[in-house]
Parts: C-alpha cells; sequence; structure tokens
C-alpha cells in the first residue's frame, strides 16, 4: 500500500476512533469497541490513536463491571480469514476480558503472520509483562514471545525470552543453541558487526532508524517534537500557506504542553482573522476538544482509582459540561460554513440531541438519510427524537423503516435498533409487541442493556394475582 493511501485510510480511521472516544465517555463501551475495531480495520498498525486507547477504555469498562465476552461472542470472534481478521477478532474478546493473556497471544500471533509490526511489538511487551507477574508463568507463552521478538528483530527482547523459558527447561539442549545464537544476533544488530564492521557507519544507521521510529510516533521524545515545532515554524517562514500554518498548529499541540496548545490556538485565531478562512476555525475547535476529551479520560481514571473523591467529580461535571457546550458550537459553526457537508450534520446532530434539542436535531438527521452511508444511523438517531419527545407511535416507524435498511441484523446497531423499537412498544402501551421484541433480542444476545430485567417486569404484569385459598 502507497503511503498516500495509507494517509488516507489513517484520515478515514481517525473519524472511527474519535466517535469511539465520544461514545466512551458515556459509558457506552461495547459500541465504542466496535468504533475502533473499525477503524482499525482501515488502519491495522495505528496504536497511538487506536490499539493503545481501546485497552485503556477496556481497563475502565472492566473496573465499572463490564462483562466478559459470552460463548456467542467467542464463537462468532474464532480465528478468521486473513490475520487482520484473527488480529481485530481477538482484539475484540480481549477489550471484552483483558486480563486474558490467551486472547492477547492471538492477537499477537496475528499482528506478527500480518506484519503490523508496531502492534506486534506493543502486545508482545504486555504479554510479556502479564506473563512475567504469574505465579506460574507459562513456558508456551515464553516460546511465543521468544519466536514472536526474533520475528520483529526486537533481539534484546527474544533473548529475555528465551532465557525465560530455559530458566523453566534448563535441560533443554536446543533451546540453549537457540539462546546462543540469538545473543549472537543481539550483538551483531547492535554494533552492525555483520556488515562491515564500521562502528561510525553503525551508529549514523542507528540514528537514522531512530529518527524514523520518531517520526512514526513510536519514539517521540521532547526534543524530536520540539525540532517538529522549528521546522513547521521555518516552512511558514517560506510560504505562509494554510496547509503550512495548520501544520504548525498540529506541531505545537504535538507538545502536549499547555503553552504549545495556547500557542496553536493564538495562531489559529490570528490566521482567521487575517486571511478569514473557516478552515483555521474549525481547526481551532477540533483541538480544544480533542484537549477536552484528554482531559474527561483523565478525570475519569483518577476516579476509577478514587472514586470518592469530591474534587475529581466536580472537575468532570466541569469538563462534560466545557465539552458538549464547545462541541454545540463547534459543530453549529461548521454546518454554517459546509452546509454540504452530511458528516458535520450528523454530528452537529448527535451534539443537539445531547443537549435535549430534538425539534432542532430532527431536520438534520432527516437530511442525512438521504446519504446512502447515514441512511440507517439517520433513521435510527431521527426515532431516538420521536422518542425522547413521546412521540412514540412515530419513532414506532422509524425504527422499524432502519431495521429494514439494516443489512446485517447481527451488528450492535441493528440490537440497538431492536431494543428501542421494543421500548417504544412498551411506552406506547403494547406491551404483548415489546415482550416478543425482547425476548427476540434476549436470544441473540441475553447480556444486551437491561433485557432480562424488562423481560421479567413485563412477564410480571401479565401474571394473574394468586387466589387465596379460600377462593
Amino acid at each position: 500500500m502507497s503511503a498516500a493511501n495509507e494517509d488516507a485510510n489513517l484520515d478515514k480511521a481517525l473519524t472511527f476512533f474519535e466517535r469511539a472516544e465520544e461514545v466512551a465517555s458515556t459509558d457506552n463501551f461495547d459500541y465504542a469497541i466496535e468504533m475502533y475495531l473499525e477503524g482499525l480495520r482501515l488502519a491495522p498498525d495505528a496504536l497511538e490513536d487506536g490499539h493503545a486507547p481501546l485497552r485503556h477504555m477496556a481497563l475502565v469498562r472492566q473496573g465499572k463491571g463490564g462483562k466478559k465476552p459470552t460463548i456467542t461472542d467467542k464463537m462468532k470472534h474464532h480465528g478468521g480469514k486473513t490475520p487482520l481478521d484473527e488480529m481485530l477478532n481477538a482484539e475484540f474478546l480481549l477489550a471484552k476480558d483483558p486480563d486474558n493473556l490467551g486472547f492477547a497471544e492471538s492477537m499477537l500471533r496475528a499482528a506478527v503472520a500480518g506484519g503490523y509490526r508496531r502492534t506486534a511489538a506493543w502486545i508482545a511487551n504486555l504479554v510479556y509483562e502479564a506473563n512475567r507477574s504469574k505465579d506460574k508463568p507459562s513456558y508456551s507463552t515464553w516460546i511465543l514471545l521468544k519466536d514472536s521478538f526474533r520475528e520483529l528483530e526486537l533481539f534484546d527482547k527474544a533473548v529475555a525470552a528465551c532465557q525465560k523459558a530455559l530458566d523453566m527447561k534448563p535441560e533443554d539442549a536446543p533451546l540453549q543453541n537457540e539462546l546462543r545464537d540469538l545473543s549472537a544476533q543481539l550483538t551483531m544488530q547492535r554494533g552492525k558487526y555483520d556488515t562491515d564492521g564500521d562502528f561510525r557507519k553503525a551508529i549514523k544507521d542507528k540514528d537514522i532508524q531512530e529518527q524514523l521510529q520518531a517520526q512514526d510516533h513510536l519514539v517521540k521524545s521532547v526534543d524530536f517534537r520540539q525540532r517538529a515545532v522549528e521546522e513547521a515554524k521555518r516552512a511558514v517562514a517560506r510560504v505562509e500557506t494554510q496547509t503550512n500554518l495548520l501544520a504548525l498548529a498540529d506541531a505545537l499541540v504535538g507538545l502536549e504542553t499547555d503553552k504549545g496548545f495556547q500557542d496553536a490556538i493564538k495562531l489559529l485565531d490570528g490566521a482567521h482573522k487575517k486571511y478569514q478562512d473557516f478552515a483555521f476555525k474549525k481547526k481551532e475547535g477540533e483541538i480544544r476538544l480533542k484537549r477536552l476529551r484528554t482531559a474527561l479520560r483523565t478525570i475519569k481514571s483518577g476516579l476509577h482509582h478514587d472514586p470518592q473523591s469530591q474534587d475529581l467529580r466536580e472537575k468532570l461535571a466541569y469538563v462534560s459540561k466545557k465539552l458538549d457546550e464547545v462541541g454545540l458550537e463547534h459543530f453549529r459553526l461548521c454546518v454554517e460554513n459546509y452546509p454540504t457537508d452530511v458528516k458535520l450534520k450528523f454530528e452537529y446532530g448527535l451534539k443537539l440531541v445531547a443537549a435535549k434539542r430534538y425539534d432542532d436535531a430532527i431536520p438534520l438527521f432527516q437530511e442525512v438519510q438521504r446519504d446512502p452511508r447515514y441512511r440507517v444511523t439517520g433513521l435510527a438517531k431521527t426515532g431516538l427524537c420521536f422518542f425522547h419527545k413521546g412521540w412514540y407511535t412515530d419513532a414506532i416507524d422509524i425504527f422499524q423503516q432502519a431495521l429494514k435498511a439494516c443489512d446485517n441484523q447481527d451488528t450492535s446497531v441493528a440490537k440497538e435498533l431492536r431494543y428501542n423499537l421494543a421500548r417504544s412498544f412498551e411506552q406506547d402501551g403494547q406491551k404483548e409487541k415489546a415482550l416478543d421484541m425482547f425476548r427476540k433480542l434476549a436470544q441473540q444476545d441475553f447480556g444486551f442493556k437491561d433485557v432480562r430485567e424488562r423481560i421479567d417486569a413485563l412477564r410480571k404484569m401479565d401474571k394473574p394475582e394468586n387466589l387465596s385459598d379460600s377462593e
């Protein structure tokens, strides 16, 4: 795949990752998992934007009592036709059971087979630490790690894993020989003695490799971030184009400091006033939203470790409110300036729903339905607005249309539609239809939301009161 295609796929993937962050912030973790995996299918080696935040969210989900994968989940996500399918299936299961070493090992095998080197190195390190911390480490896991690290040419890690395996079976002669071979490869890799013995060339090659890794965000040091800012400033000084100014803003935000953030906002605000180009205002809004989402994740992580902290709870309320306000204004301006952009209309509609402005959201969702990509989700959100307005009969009509438009009835979107349709029947007084819908949903996914409780409640309502003995 060309670099241009990779960049295009990553841009598309980021849309899914951002959506995943948004729904995860409302504790809709299972839907967020699917969004992350949709993005990772487009950009399988997106470590910092995809795999790592999915792992973090999975741990938060686990801390909040998230359920482990069902037998159906395990059957449906077992193996795969390609290494990518196998990796994403294993990652789905691992996200629902973060402590399961078997799922992590399956993900590692698939990542190595697929050539997703950064992801493979990351998950291999997780598996290494998990196995090392066990009361009884697994010999087979050390062997898997040895082979994986060797394939990735991470010979220092391969030697460490091989030594761990040898500690468990010290009389294993083939393993002893392999340790010697790996150690020799490590020595040659470090000094480049396997080429021409030129130490200076080895150092130069090492520097180039480190720079490439930094550019790939694997080792993104403070020094590299600062150099990126200086290079972007020089580019702007040479020619002040929209592209160069936006790149400088990204580099400033990449410093991950308050000053860098403020400098980026100041730069974009000045550029917008100077050129009257909304692209700068749009970028400013995106940066503000990303920063608020990061702050929200940090606060929630803190609350996970200290759930009684009143200070953190107050900060959570403030940042959540601020995120809603900034998001609402950002997407309002975006739709105003890009009136034909369907995605922006959909996102603005979601913000309006969060603000309970259903009458304003409905026309937007009705517009986006005309785009085949948003047909189902547009109908789903329209139905939800009618439901919240108390127009249950209309909500039923819309949800039924959305279900018919679903190509795959097993997705989380289809299950969500059936659940909302059942709730609409329930609120509309059509208890039998609601019960039938909830029952079918339970047969498909017994642990979906509060389906079991709703079925029990509806059945209890239909039961006649017990007769007394005298009667």
